[in-house]
């Protein structure tokens, strides 16, 4: 255990003491050996002298200096009484104030210590008070950390919460995004699957509607070749028939020829007409437009006219555009110029949605 250090104060104490102690020795020695010095004659000089050096010299010196002068007086002479009782006097006095400053200092020592004990305890308290500051800060800036670090925590919490509610958003975007470009990834498959469905269906009307019309078109040539040979061969017995002596019989041959004729064109034409034909999405069951067909000797249309309209113009305009498109019927050269002029160089037509007649 370390040893505990002396105050200020216990350090002056001891050496106050053994001082006051010693001048009270010597000034005890000195009572004691006045008191019993004998009567020795005057001898001023050498009192004063030894006064003046006690006065001047050292305790211990004073101390000799009086023994020597003692047993100079002894064998000098005796001294007077008065001289004596003054040298007592000044002694007294001298040890007196050697006292009293003895006695100041050791106040003033007390003192001093007393205020070296009051700034140590002062330092002691400031630096205890530093200390409880600095455990104080110590602590405020513990709970500063503490509360910083709380806070940190509830921000990176706060962050965390706020990232995790982004990646669902942003992932229930892209799901939804995702969703959203399935759908219309399938309603594009769709569509075009419809598309190609009505393409294929559209094609297929297409290639029924050439199939029928090939068809129609041969049995149509079929028709016509047959007519035109059983022409040919009516135009050969008229002929021999018109060759013969009766011209009345062999203008009614030829009349039922041109009958014949005339309707194997009709056919034709109405075949024809029916393939330009395109009806609008206004007709209806019903309805009918009756067009003037108006051709050459070659089979030419030169015009195609309304004569009774059916109160669609749609519908109307479909039928003089199905006349227009025919162009030329060549097959108008098989007649003769009496007939074509009376059946077919103005030939009325009446369109219906469900009908064409001539």
């Amino acid at each position: 255990m370390r040893q505990h250090d002396r105050s200020p104060s216990e350090k002056i104490f001891w050496p106050v003491v053994w001082a006051v102690g010693l001048h009270a020795v010597l000034f005890a020695f000195l009572f004691v050996s006045f008191a019993h010095t004998p009567d020795l004659p005057p001898a001023r000089p050498v009192i004063k002298a030894t006064l003046y050096q006690l006065q001047s010299q050292s305790q211990a010196t004073t101390q000799t200096n009086q023994k020597i002068a003692g047993e100079a007086a002894k064998t000098s002479a005796p001294r007077y009484e008065v001289e004596q009782l003054e040298q007592k006097k000044l002694e007294q006095e001298r040890l007196a104030a050697l006292a009293d400053k003895a006695a100041k200092a050791q106040a003033d020592a007390a003192a001093r210590a007393a205020q070296s004990r009051k700034e140590a305890e002062q330092k002691a308290a400031e630096a205890q008070k530093k200390v409880q500051a600095s455990k104080e800060e110590q602590a405020k800036k513990e709970a500063e950390k503490l509360k910083q670090a709380e806070a940190a925590k509830l921000k990176a919490a706060e962050d965390a919460k706020k990232k995790a509610a982004e990646d669902a958003k942003k992932k229930a975007a892209d799901a939804a995004k995702q969703k959203a470009a399935e759908e219309a990834k399938k309603k594009a498959a769709a569509e075009a699957a419809k598309k190609k469905a009505a393409d294929e269906a559209k094609k297929k009307a297409e290639a029924d509607k050439k199939k029928r019309a090939a068809e129609e078109a041969a049995k149509q040539r079929k028709a016509q070749e047959a007519a035109r040979k059983a022409a040919e061969d009516k135009k050969a017995g008229a002929l021999a028939e018109l060759l013969s002596e009766d011209t009345q019989y062999q203008q009614a041959v030829a009349d039922t020829q041109g009958s014949q004729v005339a309707g194997s064109l009709d056919d034709l034409i109405i075949r024809l007409v029916s393939e330009q034909w395109v009806r609008p999405p206004s007709a209806r069951n019903g309805m009918a437009v009756t067009v003037v067909i108006e051709m050459l000797p070659d089979g030419t249309i030169t015009n195609a006219s309304v004569t009774q309209s059916s109160g669609d113009p749609a519908f109307d305009a479909s039928a003089v555009a199905a006349v227009r498109n025919v162009g030329r019927i060549r097959e108008m050269q098989q007649l003769d110029s009496k007939t074509f002029n009376a059946l077919y160089r103005s030939r009325r037509a009446v369109f219906k949605p469900e009908d064409l007649s001539l």
